[in-house]
């Protein structure tokens, strides 16, 4: 099966690495080539967005958000005007649901398939191949393509149609966000009455208050460590999305939209690359201290 891989940043370089190392062929495209190098060497072919278009079977997109796919496809990008009838998209960007079923609908018109594929676990997880990837689409195409999407993640879920992936992933970012906020103001309760964060994290996360989140970010907070696995603007853009998504469907999301204004804050104080543990750095500013130092 050969796959033109559109995107290589930090989350779609190890995937398409991960997709060579599974034996597919891979030709990969980014708007900077010079980023397709690290998977070129290990057996990808590299190539425009046209070219990876008109090789693969399947197209696979790792985009910001949903008007950089839709120019991919439809814009400047052109992709799917040479994709072959009877291929399809999998498009593994974090986007609007109504844009995936938008773009879905125009290429239902050219005879081409579409699941939307969005993923959780950062870089981390996207580099040993363990994320978790939730789709929407046919039944039908998701068994067709579930071994290839089991290349770059442990749990494959579908989740109904084409876009239940993306409403599913809006759901995780606003829980992601919200554990992290959480996170941070018990860090400095803990460190303001006079304990160590380090020990309340060790005494607090094998009980019911422990979580994926608190394992990776907790060290994070404490360590000073900003480096991004998924940066703040990254999480801004998708609670933006699941803020209008809340609002189109009647569903009242306050704690989102708290969050929502810590990581603006972040932003607007040159945080905006910074990975979204970072949320600790604004409880820091308002506290006076450094969790952990």
């Amino acid at each position: 099966m050969k796959i033109g891989f559109i995107g290589i940043g930090i989350m779609g370089k190890p995937m398409a690495i991960n997709l060579v190392k599974a034996g597919y062929e891979v030709m990969v495209s980014d708007r900077n080539m010079a980023h397709c190098d690290a998977v070129v060497a290990v057996g990808a072919k590299k190539g425009s967005c046209t070219e990876a278009a008109e090789f693969a079977d399947v197209v696979i997109t790792m985009l910001p958000n949903g008007p950089h796919v839709k120019d991919v496809m439809f814009g400047s990008g052109d992709v799917a005007a040479h994709m072959k009838k009877g291929s399809t998209l999998i498009d593994m960007s974090s986007i609007n649901p109504v844009a995936s079923k938008e773009i879905n609908a125009e290429l239902e018109k050219l005879g081409i398939n579409m699941l939307d594929a969005p993923v959780s676990g950062g870089e981390p997880k996207a580099i040993d191949g363990s994320l978790s990837i939730m789709v929407g689409g046919k039944q039908e195409i998701f068994d067709k393509f579930k071994d290839l999407l089991g290349a770059m993640g442990t749990s494959v879920v579908r989740c109904g149609d084409v876009g239940a992936g993306n409403t599913t992933k809006l759901a995780n970012q606003v829980i992601v966000a919200c554990n992290i906020q959480a996170l941070s103001e018990a860090m400095v309760l803990a460190q303001k009455a006079g304990v160590d964060p380090r020990l309340v994290f060790d005494a607090i996360k094998g009980g019911l208050a422990g979580s994926t989140v608190m394992n990776a970010k907790a060290p994070m907070m404490i360590e000073g460590n900003d480096k991004p696995g998924f940066k703040i603007d990254l999480h801004i853009k998708d609670l933006n999305n699941a803020l209008d998504c809340a609002h189109a469907v009647g569903a009242p999301v306050p704690m989102t939209a708290a969050v929502q204004e810590v990581l603006q804050w972040m932003h607007n104080h040159e945080g905006g690359q910074k990975d979204h543990s970072a949320i600790a750095q604004y409880y820091e500013y308002l506290s006076g201290i450094k969790i952990g130092r």
